[in-house]
Formats: C-alpha cells, structure tokens, sequence
C-alpha cells in the first residue's frame, strides 16, 4: 500500500475510532461526581460533604494512576506487535470496566467502582496507540494537524456524550433509566469500536522494536523523561499542562453541583457545549492555524490565554455566564494539547514514535493523577480553589515554554 493510500486509510478510520471512544467516555462525565457527592448518590447520605469530596476525588484518581503504569507498557507492545493488537486488546479492557462500573452502581458497591476505574486505567492505551498511529503515517508538518483530528473527535464526542450520558441517567426521560444506564451503553459503544478496529484499521507500524518490559516502566519513563536533554524541557511543559487543566476539569464539577446544585442532566449539557467549542477548534481553527504558524508559535499564545481565562469562571453568581467563559477556555485549549504533542513528537525518530508518546504518555498520566488526590481536599476548603491552582499551573508551563524551551531549541532532534 503506497504511503498516500495508508494515510488516507488510516486517519479516517482512526477518526472514528477515537470518537466512538470519547463518545464513550463522554456518557460517564456527568455521573460520578452528583454519584459521589450528592445526597441522593451512592455514599452513605450521613458522611460528611468533605469525605465526599475527598473519596470521589480518589476515585477520579484512580484511572490515571493505573494509567501511568499501563500506558508505557502498552506503547511498547505497540512497538512490537503493532498499533492495531495494542488497540484492540485495549478496548477490551474499556468493554470490562464499563461493565463492572456499571455493576458497581447497581449493586452499591463502591469496591467494585474503584476496580473497574483501575482496569479501564491499566489497560487504557486508547489514545497514545491512537496517536502512535497518526505518527507512523504524517509527514513533520503534518502532525500537528493530523494530531488535531484526535481533538476534534474529542470535541465531537463530548457533544454527544456528556448531553446522552445527562440524559441516560434521568429517569424522567425514560423511567427504568438510572445512573448505571450511560455504562452499559457506554459498554455498547466500545464493543462497536473493537469491530471497527478489527475490521477496517490497517496496522501502521513499519519497524518493529523489542524493548524490555516493566510494570515499573512509568517511574523509568519520569526519569528518562528528565535525562533526556532536548525532551526535558518540553516534557515539563506538557506535564504542567495536563496537571493544571487537570485540576479545573476533574473539580470544576464540585462547585456546579455545591454553587449552582447543578444535576447529572445539568452537567452533561454544558460539557457537551464545551465539546462543541473543542470540536469547532480542531475542525475551523487548528488546521488552518497549523498550515500557517508552527507548533511553537501557536502554544505560546494558547497556553497563554487558557491560563488567562479559567479564574473567570469562578466569577459569576449565575450559572448561564458560564456559558460565555467555556468558549474562550475550550479554543485555548484544543490549540494547546495537539500542538504540545506535536512537539514532543517531533523531537523523535520515526522508530521511536510508541517510546516517546508513551513516555509523554506517562508524564500526562501522572499530571492526570496528581490533581484529583490533592484537589479532593483543597475542594472541600473551598470549591474555586482547585481551578486557581489549575491556572497558576498552566501559566507556570507557558512561561516555562516561552522562557526556557524556545530560547534553548535552536535545533530539532529526530532520535530519542
């Protein structure tokens, strides 16, 4: 298959692979926090509001700590045996945890909430075999947009979803409907995504690389990450990045339901407009931008003013100007995340692209993990306070990346 055919293959594919699964992961975003925290959820109505806040921010921690270990793992396995295997098996794992995460409401079992979240987690290789992928067939100056198209299915799938999984859990729409309903159809959806893969993805891989396999392979990846001279800097960013958007997303639902007693319905409804600006983003802004300014040019601003809008959120005494915050924040931020990994993907050889977004991979995960353990608490002082410290992070990482990264890259390094 000529290179031209394989890409043209591949992208859309790829596209729709991604989408089924945000789309998925888009049905669960408006139910475990009123799950956890609500008086009417699945905790014991007598436990205090900050245990709430604090156990459901361990749980959201769960995932991502998992993650960490698993990701790495899985984006070696995909230098070996293939992006298609690693996609696949990782699907698989996605199909089980929604369905135990399902049971686990059902039954009222919280254990087996936090299980299914760890073996989502583990096995969660979705995105980085997704994006080693889109690697193996873009050209340099492609990447950035190619890497695009991920959030662009990321914004179309948190259109639908968080709006269907609101709506799935309501028994008002339909009355056997509860908050179990959005797993087992995000179970569904999932399933259908491991036929796509079986069925139409072709592999991409072109080199096969063995390397060692660790369950420690993620603290290794924190280290080499760092030991790395031209990666370190830009590796830094990316997990400053990823760790302050990670404190407003993961709690930015805590102050709806405490400041506006926002419901699951309520909560998918805005996320899903925020889905619509991200989707907008990649679909209108990004590529355009992308054939224009380069990854560097264009991350020095979106940082910049996702750092500069998230306070304004906290602003507001009434819930619907909210809505004219989301647009700014979801714009700055569907710049930012595939221009960065373009970046981090392009100070590597083609042979290393599983090994590098892997190690990013790890340095994301950690950044998704750290937040929800330290925001559970410093949410229940005060619900605004993890979106400041979201802000001051991301800030942290512009100045970084403008200050350090793009003085000292005077060249481009192609082998990690």
């Amino acid at each position: 298959m000529t290179e031209p055919k394989r890409s043209a293959t591949v992208l859309p594919t790829l596209f729709f692979t991604i989408f089924l699964d945000l789309l998925g992961m888009g049905l669960a975003i408006p139910i475990l926090a009123p799950l956890m925290i609500s008086p009417f959820g699945i905790l014991p109505a007598e436990m205090s509001l900050q245990t709430k806040t604090i156990l459901y921010g361990f749980l959201v921690a769960t995932y991502p700590f998992f993650q960490f270990f698993g990701a790495p793992i899985l984006g070696a396995l995909s230098d070996h045996y293939g992006r298609r295997r690693i996609l696949i098996f990782s699907l698989i794992g996605t199909v089980c945890g929604y369905l135990l995460t399902g049971y686990g409401i059902v039954t009222g079992r919280v254990w087996i909430i936090f299980l299914s979240r760890a073996l989502d987690g583990f096995t969660g290789g979705n995105i980085s075999a997704a994006q080693s992928a889109i690697a193996d067939v873009s050209k340099q100056e492609e990447k950035a947009r190619n890497f695009g198209l991920i959030g662009m299915a990321f914004g179309l799938g948190f259109i639908l979803g968080p709006f269907m999984g609101g709506k799935l859990a309501d028994p008002a729409v339909v009355s056997w409907f509860n908050s179990a309903t959005p797993f087992w159809a995000a179970a569904l959806l999932a399933s259908l995504n491991i036929l796509s893969v079986w069925f139409f993805l072709p592999e991409t891989l072109r080199t096969k690389v063995t390397t060692r396999l660790s369950l420690f392979t993620g603290l290794r990846n924190i280290r080499r990450a760092f030991g790395i001279a031209h990666l370190r800097t830009i590796l830094l960013v990316s997990f400053l990045l990823v760790l302050g958007f990670n404190f407003f997303t993961q709690f930015f639902q805590v102050m709806l339901i405490e400041r506006f007693s926002f419901s699951q319905s309520d909560i998918g409804n805005l996320y899903a407009y925020m889905g619509l600006w991200i989707a907008i983003t990649q679909g209108f802004i990004n590529r355009p931008l992308s054939r224009r300014f380069k990854p560097e040019q264009i991350v020095s601003v979106s940082a910049f003013t996702l750092a500069a809008a998230l306070p304004f959120l906290l602003l507001p005494d009434r819930a619907g100007f909210i809505y004219l915050i989301f647009p700014f924040i979801a714009i700055s931020n569907g710049l930012t995340h595939p221009n960065a990994v373009a970046i981090v993907s392009n100070l590597a050889g083609p042979e290393s692209q599983g090994e590098i977004l892997g190690i990013n991979q790890s340095i994301q995960s950690l950044g998704m993990m750290l937040p929800p353990m330290i925001a559970g608490f410093i949410a229940s002082l005060h619900p605004g306070l993890p979106t400041i410290v979201g802000s001051g992070l991301i800030f942290l990482a512009w100045m970084l990346f403008v200050f350090v990264f793009r003085r000292k890259s005077t060249q481009v390094f192609h082998e990690v």
